[in-house]
């Protein structure tokens, strides 16, 4: 299994992914989930990706062989939802070549991403994107969107992320997501891989992986148990 999450803020974007994948005789191997393409100064594209390893190693490596051919290709596009596009042609280009082998096997295409970034001369946008191909949008009222083992660490995101909320802060819900949801599941595990994109900048200049003991990730998941565990002791008690 796998949990990403992308966040979409006024001040920036937060993308996380976790690194554990059961894919047959390599149980519980480590793969990076997270994908970037970067041309500083004109566009920061963001894949997180979540479903069979083989599916979704395949499409962006159909991604990358595009991106060196004819346009239009990840360069070339002038808009978020036109790269979108791009993934979910590739997607069902994939499906449609390994989507009858698969079945065969008593298998099912299983594929999906989170995409986010910014390209210069538009606004920073955040998608999910769906194994059929089809993609909604983060907005306003919706600022995050997860993929893969979701329902753990939702009621956190749900209960301290907003589109106004400082990247500073979001980025700690969004690891204590991440603890909340290993702890749960432990088909979702680390390492965790972390990047912070600021509003405009058009470069990736926060990024970072969280190893197992990370002292980090430590302290900040053992002060928001504190916390929490204080909070409960200061409820009034219950009347019987």
């Amino acid at each position: 299994m796998t949990y990403c999450v992308g966040v979409k803020l006024e001040e920036g974007l937060i993308f996380a992914s976790d690194s554990r994948t059961h894919a047959g005789v390599d149980n519980y191997a480590t793969f990076c989930k997270m994908t970037v393409f970067e041309r500083a100064s004109d566009r920061v594209l963001v894949l997180l990706s979540s479903g069979g390893l083989a599916a979704t190693q395949a499409v962006i490596s159909v991604l990358r062989q595009r991106a060196a051919a004819e346009p239009p290709h990840l360069w070339s596009v002038g808009s978020l939802f036109d790269v979108a596009n791009l993934v979910s042609d590739a997607m069902r280009d994939i499906e449609r070549r390994d989507g009858p082998f698969l079945e065969s096997g008593g298998l099912k295409f299983n594929a999906s991403f989170i995409l986010g970034g910014q390209i210069a001369g538009e606004a920073m946008r955040l998608f999910r994107l769906y194994a059929e191909g089809n993609f909604i949008e983060a907005g306003t009222d919706t600022p995050f969107l997860q993929t893969g083992e979701a329902k753990y660490g939702k009621p956190i995101l749900d209960l301290a992320v907003t589109s106004s909320a400082t990247l500073e802060d979001a980025t700690k819900c969004v690891l204590v997501s991440f603890d909340s949801t290993m702890l749960s599941n432990l088909s979702v595990g680390m390492p965790i891989d972390l990047l912070c994109y600021a509003r405009d900048s058009l470069r990736v200049t926060m990024k970072r992986r969280f190893d197992a003991g990370d002292a980090y990730f430590q302290a900040l998941t053992k002060r928001w148990l504190d916390g929490t565990r204080r909070v409960f002791r200061e409820l009034p008690a219950l009347e019987w």
